[in-house]
């Protein structure tokens, strides 16, 4: 290829045109920039400065003074919905849907907006209701498997199971995602209704289907064991419990006082102990070995029950452990003054033992004495490990 002349004049030529093009886009910048109002460049320098409260301030004078700023208006009505201000969000919200020269894609945004803000704020009636209406048209787009996880939450806030069931399945369908563990619970839920209402029958076929739904459902275990062990079938009731083992074994210290007391009553009190001494040594946890131990002192005494926890604090040391082993020392201890000062020592490890001794949620970190299938934070199914605190910290 031979090389040209007049290609020496295309380079100066392009210069000059790149010139122009940036001298262009420059003015451009400058342009726009002075006709945003002075406020807008305040908060962001707020936010720069970390003062979220100011900028707010800042931005809200913005869009009086140019209503025409919708992103803006999103972005504000996001940050109060975030700041929990449920009232100011939705007022924003709902001053951009008021707007007649705002684009389908933009209302339709608006809506998927203001319908967090009612959810967030607690109205679920209204969160439904734009929710259903987004979710029925075509202008949800991109909002649309959204808005559905967001009816899926109402209706578990509502405790209608039917349609929180329905809309888990319309979920797989659309997404491919399994929702078998929320199905599950639905069941679940339903059976714990059906037995309230004296309905055993009934409650027992729900939990065989959550078991079909979930084979490793851990709730419809122990609550078919609570039926069976009701219905003065111990053998049943020991077998459904002890099926957690192969489902999760980390949940066994759930069924650990179930399967003690129905041993209990079938008078093999003894076989019982052994088979939760063999959970404790190969799945080591708190509820567990409190559990064990107590039965233990009931049935064999102090000292049984300090050996059981001396060994189970050398293989895992805890402050439970610890406070446990104290009890123990105590309710065998001879003298006046051993006494005092084992129950001196024992109460300053109880009181740090209480609070450690709570249920952390994996998801949002809400923490409770009690154990919930459902955090009653983030709405998150199974987000409890049957675990304490105390666990959690002794994790390497």
């Amino acid at each position: 290829m031979e090389f040209e002349s007049w290609w020496l004049l295309g380079f100066p030529l392009f210069f000059v045109l790149g010139w122009l093009a940036a001298r262009v886009d420059i003015r451009q910048l400058v342009r726009d920039s002075r006709a945003l109002p002075n406020s807008y460049f305040k908060g962001l320098n707020f936010l720069l400065n970390e003062q979220p409260d100011k900028a707010i301030e800042a931005f809200v004078e913005v869009v009086k003074v140019d209503p025409e700023t919708v992103e803006l208006h999103f972005a504000l009505g996001s940050l109060f919905r975030r700041r929990g201000e449920y009232e100011r969000a939705i007022r924003m919200h709902r001053h951009l849907l008021e707007r007649a020269d705002l684009g389908a894609e933009q209302r339709a945004a608006a809506l998927f907006e203001i319908g967090q803000d009612y959810l967030k704020a607690g109205i679920l009636d209204r969160a439904e209701e734009v929710f259903l209406k987004l979710s029925d048209s075509t202008r949800a787009g991109a909002h649309l498997a959204e808005c559905r996880r967001f009816l899926l939450e109402i209706y578990q806030q509502e405790k209608d199971w039917e349609k929180a069931a329905a809309m888990a399945a319309r979920l797989e369908r659309e997404t491919g995602q399994s929702h078998a563990r929320e199905k599950a619970h639905f069941l679940c839920e339903k059976a714990a209704g059906e037995a309230t209402h004296s309905r055993p029958k009934a409650a027992r076929e729900l939990l065989e289907l959550a078991l079909e739904t979930d084979r490793k459902s851990v709730r419809a275990s122990l609550q078919l064991g609570d039926l069976a062990r009701a219905a003065g079938e111990l053998e049943r009731a020991i077998g459904s419990w002890k099926r957690i083992e192969a489902q999760n074994p980390a949940y066994l210290a759930l069924a650990a006082q179930r399967l003690l007391d129905a041993h209990r009553e079938a008078g093999r009190l003894e076989e019982g102990l052994r088979l939760l001494a063999g959970y404790l040594e190969r799945y080591p946890s708190l509820d567990l070995l409190d559990a064990v131990f107590q039965s233990t002192l009931e049935a064999k005494g102090a000292e049984a029950a300090h050996k059981l926890v001396r060994e189970e604090l050398r293989r895992n040391p805890t402050l439970l452990g610890l406070d446990r082993l104290l009890e123990a020392q105590i309710v065998g201890a001879t003298g006046a003054d051993q006494r005092r000062d084992l129950e001196l020592m024992r109460n300053l490890v109880h009181e740090h033992t209480r609070r450690l001794a709570r249920y952390r949620c994996e998801n949002c970190g809400f923490k409770a004495r009690q154990f919930h299938w459902l955090c009653p934070a983030c709405a998150g199914w199974e987000t409890y490990p049957p675990r304490r605190s105390e666990e959690f910290d002794l994790t390497p």
